[in-house]
């Protein structure tokens, strides 16, 4: 039998579905540098290396990585904890180090090991603090309101709020409006979503530029403060200096350890589940080698990082429109990688008159889709065993740091497995006989000392 797909086959078919994952990727990669607070251009470097470098390494098919919305709660924390870019840059760098020695000790198979509903509690935290922390951004608010990842600690609300009317900037309200108009029409009008090389995002990208430059001059023009900021190289020294090192003192730091932990924690968790969606969704049903993809993650990561770019995952948004766009191989990947080059190095002027409040407002869809009451919805309806570890790690993720707030979802899993352990471990049943009663016992498949007792 003639074999007629191949990792990197089908050239012609793949260029069209790497271009719709650029036009969706280019505006989230800004996005998610702006959720995370690091410079809009590591963003762009990211998706980058995620189209160029995992690209060639993974033998994922359709699967698409880059800056991922999951690890932007983690990278606006580590930042403002650590004070500095480059030394965040090392964390990256050791969070790569891990996922490359996770991959050679076989480890793909860690997201099976963390409950459903704490995964999914995670990930609502995390759109929950998205949609929190993107509101400055949508009304044009000056105020630094983005250097403290706890919302709850220290934030005073009446004094958030009266500063807050005080600062909006109408322009930039406007345009989150209709950003988001934009976004919504284009999830629920069935022709528009058929439309591959216009997807909603770059609609609202494109919008909100043209509204701006409508605005110029008057009371509704957004300043530049409130704009997309990337480095236009004029000289070959300007080339060079797009590239951020690493500050590699921070390898001497036990905070950079952790966070650099944390980050290949969270990132080969979300990697290995977005890999098993992407599976489901290749027409070919080809098996990703989850252990060589946490090596392409891991090596990403250090690539990645090394050249100021932001940490990355295999992203579910990206691989989902490269699905559904008709990819068939890696090829559109790197195409996507490409043109992510080809914009950086050739129209960052014209990337400069995005507005953050479109940007905002793609990262509020993000962060609704993430913490959608659909999802709050199902978790209830599973009972309290499912619901109340995901809804309790939600809020200790909101409330006090990711790895705190997983922590606490699996304790509270594990305690209530305990609980039903107990309760379940066995059946009895009772049957009145002429002479005497027989019991019978039936016992599950695991019983241990926590069933004494009640056996």
């Amino acid at each position: 039998m003639k074999k007629t797909n191949t990792l990197f086959g089908g050239i012609k078919e793949n260029i069209p579905s790497g271009i719709v994952v650029f036009l969706v990727a280019l505006p989230l990669c800004l996005g998610i540098a702006l959720a995370s607070g690091a410079p809009p251009l590591s963003g762009i470097l990211a998706g980058i290396v995620g189209g160029l470098v995992i690209g060639f390494i993974s033998n994922s098919p359709i699967s698409v990585s880059g800056p991922a919305a999951g690890l932007a709660a983690i990278v606006l924390g580590a930042i403002t904890d650590l004070g500095s870019f480059e030394l965040f840059l090392t964390a990256g760098l050791i969070a790569g180090f891990i996922q490359l020695a996770l991959g050679f000790l076989r480890a793909g198979s860690i997201s099976n090991y963390f409950p459903n509903n704490v995964i999914e509690g995670m990930l609502a935290g995390i759109g929950v603090i998205i949609i929190l922390k993107q509101i400055p951004h949508a009304l044009g608010y000056d105020k630094d309101f983005e250097g403290n990842l706890q919302i709850f600690d220290g934030f005073n609300l009446s004094e958030y709020l009266s500063g807050l009317a005080n600062a909006i900037t109408p322009g930039a309200v406007l345009v989150t409006i209709i950003s988001l108009a934009i976004l919504i029409t284009w999830e629920k009008v069935n022709f528009l979503k058929k439309i591959k090389l216009l997807p909603g995002a770059l609609v609202a990208v494109i919008v909100g530029i043209l509204f701006n430059e409508v605005f110029r001059g008057s009371a509704l023009e957004i300043s530049s403060e409130h704009l997309v900021t990337l480095p236009v190289p004029q000289s070959v020294e300007d080339f060079k200096n797009l590239i951020t090192f690493p500050d590699f003192s921070g390898f001497l730091n036990p905070q950079v350890w952790i966070i650099g932990a944390t980050i290949a924690v969270v990132a080969s968790i979300e990697t290995l589940l977005c890999i098993e969606a992407a599976d489901r969704m290749d027409v070919h049903k080809r098996i990703t080698d989850t252990n060589l993809e946490l090596k392409a993650q891991g090596i990403g990561n250090l690539v990645s990082s090394f050249i100021g770019g932001l940490p990355m995952t295999s992203v579910v948004v990206r691989t989902s429109a490269n699905a559904n766009a008709g990819a068939t191989s890696k090829i559109s990947a790197i195409v996507h990688g490409i043109l992510l080059l080809v914009s950086v190095l050739s129209i960052p002027f014209l990337l400069n008159k995005i507005p953050l409040a479109t940007l905002a407002a793609v990262l509020l869809m993000v962060g609704y889709k993430l913490a959608s009451p659909a999802k709050l919805s199902h978790f209830w309806s599973k009972g309290k065993y499912q619901f109340i570890p995901f809804i309790a790690t939600i809020i200790a993720v909101v409330a006090l740091d990711l790895l705190k707030g997983v922590g606490i979802g699996l304790a509270i899993s594990i305690l209530f497995l305990l609980l039903g352990n107990m309760k379940r471990a066995y059946y009895l049943s009772r049957e009145d006989l002429e002479s005497a009663d027989e019991i019978t016992i039936d016992l599950a498949e695991e019983v241990s000392f926590l069933n004494k007792a009640a056996i």
